[in-house]
Formats: structure tokens, sequence, C-alpha cells
């Protein structure tokens, strides 16, 4: 009996954390709270609010019915205990049973009070305006008033596919063009984007990942916002984001403390492949030949790119002549001169060749040209 019991418990223990803190498994099979209440939380890009008001409440709410689920579950597989007969249990067992139903209790109360307004008995669903006393809804308060509009500015600014998002473990970071949000289980952040400072405060630096075989670093990001009552809240972040991550923000982020980031490989050839065309011999334009045309990659930074062949003579090597006009800056030709590479060898990636983006006329680095402007 007392080797089912210890079994048993240790088995719950774990189903209930990998619950609490679902694994990549759980996840693939459903076993969140997010796909087991799909249907009443609704759709998170269509009510963003809504949706984390929903989640956050549900999420207590299950959680804090796990121990009496372990309590009751106990009773049935070992019915010998008698748990479900108090007056047949010692102190211990009644003991649990009271704190079992306290923590319950608790998460049911709590919830209880987050929707207290606007509560209507009949309804088996929260409606958002039942959580005007939710903690989400409170911090939403603070930027301005009513929440409500607030709220509804958010949902708007998440339905667009230029955000910025990253998830890792169960904490979601979502940017927007004016809000940072960072969503955990039973909690929600936000500030306003042109009233926070940020800086790096801590990296992680891990020599295999659990998801795959490769070092990975992540980022401690401290967001302090200078409105009245919204407190500090760090966001956690993988290295090789950060430079999507400083494009969408508006503010700078501080490295008082000099953390070494660690870039993703295309960031690092990128930086490498710089270096490289800016030693090479540059390009003067011809007579006629126009100086303000934009890059037809990005269509923000101007052309600043010809590819001339200077690394051989005429007849020799791999690299073929290119005629085209200069219609691309550095950073899109060293972007597409690494996308033609093998994936697997990024080690050869400086000594191999790539197609022209607009003729294909074979190149390698040597061939690459910046543009003399201002002579």
């Amino acid at each position: 009996m007392e080797e089912m019991v210890v079994v048993f418990t240790i088995a719950y223990v774990l189903v209930s954390l990998c619950f609490i803190a679902p694994p990549r498994e759980f996840v693939s099979a459903g076993l969140t709270v997010q796909n087991i209440l799909s249907s009443y939380l609704g759709s998170e890009d269509i009510d963003f609010v809504g949706y984390h008001l929903k989640r956050t409440t549900a999420t207590l709410l299950l959680h804090s019915l796990l121990p009496l689920g372990y309590y009751i579950c106990l009773g049935l597989v070992s019915p010998d205990l008698h748990l479900f007969e108090p007056a047949r249990t010692g102190l211990a067992e009644n003991a649990s049973l009271l704190l079992c139903l306290s923590i319950s209790l608790c998460g049911a109360l709590c919830a209880r009070y987050w929707s207290w307004k606007y509560w209507y008995a009949e309804k088996v669903f929260y409606s958002i305006r039942a959580m005007s006393k939710h903690p989400f809804a409170q911090l939403l308060l603070k930027h301005g008033s009513p929440w409500r509009a607030v709220a509804s500015s958010v949902n708007i600014e998440f339905r667009r596919i230029t955000k910025f998002s990253s998830i890792i473990g169960g904490t979601s970071l979502y940017i927007t063009d004016s809000w940072i949000i960072k969503c955990s289980a039973y909690k929600v952040d936000i500030a306003h984007q042109p009233d926070v400072h940020l800086s790096i405060i801590h990296a992680e630096d891990h020599d295999i990942s659990h998801e795959s075989s490769v070092a990975v670093q992540f980022l401690n990001i401290r967001v302090a916002s200078i409105t009245p009552g919204v407190k500090p809240f760090v966001i956690r972040l993988n290295s090789t984001d950060y430079g999507d991550l400083k494009e969408k923000l508006q503010a700078p982020i501080r490295n008082a403390r000099n953390v070494v980031i660690h870039q993703s490989l295309s960031d690092r050839f990128i930086d490498a492949f710089k270096e490289q065309v800016s030693q090479n011999e540059r390009y003067h334009l011809q007579e006629g030949e126009e100086d303000s045309e934009p890059c037809i990659g990005c269509m923000q930074a101007p052309a600043d790119i010809k590819l001339q062949k200077l690394c051989a003579t005429a007849g020799e090597g791999e690299c073929v002549p290119c005629y085209c006009r200069p219609m691309w800056c550095i950073d899109c030709m060293g972007k597409w001169y690494a996308s033609r590479q093998d994936q697997h060898e990024p080690e050869g990636w400086l000594a191999s060749t790539s197609p022209c983006p607009t003729c294909r006329a074979k190149f390698c680095m040597l061939v690459v040209c910046l543009i003399a402007r201002g002579n």
C-alpha cells in the first residue's frame, strides 16, 4: 500500500508540474490550459486583452484545484486510506484535506474577486466587462482611462503582422508599435514604449540548448516605465533575436554592464562580409549612371554595391563579369550571399561564390565593391 501511494504521488507531482510548466511534448499533445479551454478563451489575435484576462483567471483556478485533485484521486486509488471518511482518518489526513480545500478556495475566491463586477450567475463564462478588478485590467488603467479604451488600442496593434514575438518556456514576449507585453502563467506585464528605459542586466550562456545541440545565450532585459504605478519587469530573450528586438523598439537598450551579446550566425557573417567589402576596391560611377536609386531589396537604403570582376584576369576563376547597374545595398547583398551558401558548412562561406541576385552571374566576395561617393 505504501509503495502504491509513493508511486502515485510521484506520478501525480510530475504530471502536475508538466501541466503547470508544460514541456514541448505536453504542448504538442494539447495538454495546456490554452488548448483545453480554447473554445472558452477565444482568439488571442482577435481579442488579445480579453483572451489573457480569461486565460490567467482560468489558469489560476485550475492550478489551485491540483492539490484537491491529488487528495481525491489518492482516495480513489487507495480506498483503504478512508480519505473520504474524516472520522476514520488521522490528524495528518484531515489537515491535508483542509489544506487542499483552502488552496482551492483561495483560487476560487481570487477568480471571483477579479470578476466581481457585472457577474451573472447564469453565465458560464466571464465577459471582458466582468474583469475590471483583474490585475491586468488595473495595470491598463494606469496607462489611461477608461481601461477598455487602452485595451482596444492594444488589441488593434496586436493584430498587425509587424509585431515582434518570442516564446521561451511558458513566457511570451510581444513588442508592438507602442507596447511591450510579457505574458506569464498568472500575470501580464505591459509598458508603453515611449515611457520606458531598457537595460541589459544579465546574460545566461548555455553550452547546449534543450531544443537543439548548439550553444545558446539568453539576455535578461529590465523594462522600467516612468508611468506612475507601473512596476519594472524583466524580459528574457534569445540573443539571436536581439537584432530584431532593437529594430522594433523606440528606446535604446543600455548595456552598462558591457554584456557580450552573441549574435546569430547570419549576423556574424554580415559583419565579416562588410569588413571584407570595405577592403575591396571602390567602384566609381560612370558618366550618366544614377547615384540616388534605392536598394530594390529593402527599398530604404541607397543602392551602394556594384559587382565588378577584380579577383582574377578575364577568363580565369569561377567569377563571371556582371553588367547590372548598382541596385542593392550592402546589407541586402550580404543576406543574399549568405542565403545561397550551404547552411551546414558555414566555415566555407567566405571563400565560396554566389549568383548575382539579378542576372545570376557568379561572383565571390572580392568582386563586391562599394560605390565611391562624395568625390
